[in-house]
């Protein structure tokens, strides 16, 4: 079968996940293709991934010292319908084009159109179809994005949540399903396939990473001032942005790294923004993590309580948070014991149960 996967570029960790996907389902013996742009485009090319193609982006994430902005995001998306289309567009031409019999879109929005009116399957993943923040307050803006994005989603076939199934689903306080839908989503478990026995375990540095987006530089500049009157604590840093921060004796920064896994290992706790893939990948180590949340990010902050819920890390605002503060919350969350969750992953085998939905789907189409 022919399948396409449509993957946003805000941020790493669709990239990310998607790739572990599409690498099983070829192994199965399917012809898969990627689309993407910015970020995940880079990623899956530094990744040596075939058939890759040019997507449109439909939406561009901003924000400022550090932390994600939704006024500059509104402002700097405020051609999302024309763009959009274009993405669309550019969808239907590659569906024409190769005939798949599949479209996975991972939260983008224009291929679910292009595939309906291709009359081709098309499944959805995603670990939020719901707005709001940690005590479940919404705003006006928030509300319309969730009644538009609940509508949006009816169009796909099936919705896949790339989450562990209750009680270990971190994206918990993002996800609402709608009542009558149950059958159409499914809580797979996460895409990557890992081995920790392959790695070697300790507990000598402090893995850090945020991401790519240059407003995040900030919050790296915080921790190297940590690290500047702290000798003690290493700090093993990555950023995918265009300009590293700079390294020192105890403070390493990195680009892109071929196996990010070998780092993780080495960690004695993750500090991370929240995003689910990050986290997912922390647990299956069994690294307590520090959540530096973003104020303005709901998805992150939901994210965080449910790690604190589990007893899996801390968090703190990362917008009041202190130089004091924060190396308390380090000490704190080094004392944290998080769930064995590399023993329940292998069970779950999330990469199985997503290509056996999106199989289920393109048979659909063959019949």
């Amino acid at each position: 079968m022919k399948i396409l996967f449509v993957v946003c570029g805000e941020g790493l960790g669709h990239a990310s996940r998607c790739l572990h996907l599409g690498h099983f389902m070829q192994q199965q013996g399917h012809s898969v293709h990627f689309a993407g742009y910015g970020k995940s485009s880079a990623f899956m090319e530094q990744h040596k991934c075939s058939n890759l193609h040019p997507a449109h982006r439909e939406v561009r994430l901003e924000g400022e010292n550090g932390f994600f902005s939704l006024r500059k995001t509104l402002w700097y998306s405020k051609w999302i319908i024309p763009d959009m289309i274009r993405s669309a567009l550019t969808v239907r031409q590659l569906i024409r084009e190769y005939q798949f019999d599949c479209v996975v879109c991972d939260t983008m929005y224009g291929g679910v159109i292009a595939a309906r009116i291709e009359k081709t399957p098309v499944v959805f993943i995603t670990n939020q179809n719901h707005f709001n923040s940690i005590n479940g307050a919404t705003n006006p803006v928030w509300q319309a994005l969730n009644f538009l994005i609940g509508r949006y989603i009816r169009l796909a076939n099936h919705v896949i949540v790339p989450d562990y199934p209750a009680p270990n689903t971190i994206s918990e306080y993002n996800i609402v399903v709608p009542r009558g839908e149950e059958n159409r989503y499914t809580f797979t478990g996460p895409f990557f396939d890992i081995d920790p026995e392959r790695y070697v375990f300790s507990k000598e540095t402090i893995f850090t990473s945020f991401g790519g987006e240059p407003y995040k530089l900030p919050m790296y500049q915080m921790l190297k001032t940590i690290a500047d009157r702290r000798k003690d604590l290493f700090f093993d840093v990555f950023y995918t942005g265009p300009v590293l921060p700079e390294s020192s004796e105890n403070f390493v920064s990195h680009g892109y790294v071929e196996n990010l896994y070998e780092h993780l290992a080495r960690a004695k706790i993750a500090i991370v923004h929240g995003g689910l893939t990050t986290l997912h990948e922390a647990m299956a180590f069994q690294k307590p993590v520090l959540v530096i949340m973003d104020p303005n990010h709901p998805e992150q902050q939901n994210n965080a309580k449910k790690i604190v819920d589990m007893g899996a890390g801390r968090s703190v605002d990362g917008r009041k948070v202190t130089f004091g503060e924060l190396e308390k919350k380090i000490a704190e969350t080094a004392k944290c014991c998080p769930c064995p969750f590399c023993v329940t992953h292998p069970e779950i085998n999330g990469r199985k149960n997503a290509a056996g939905i999106i199989h289920a789907a393109a048979e659909r189409r063959q019949a």
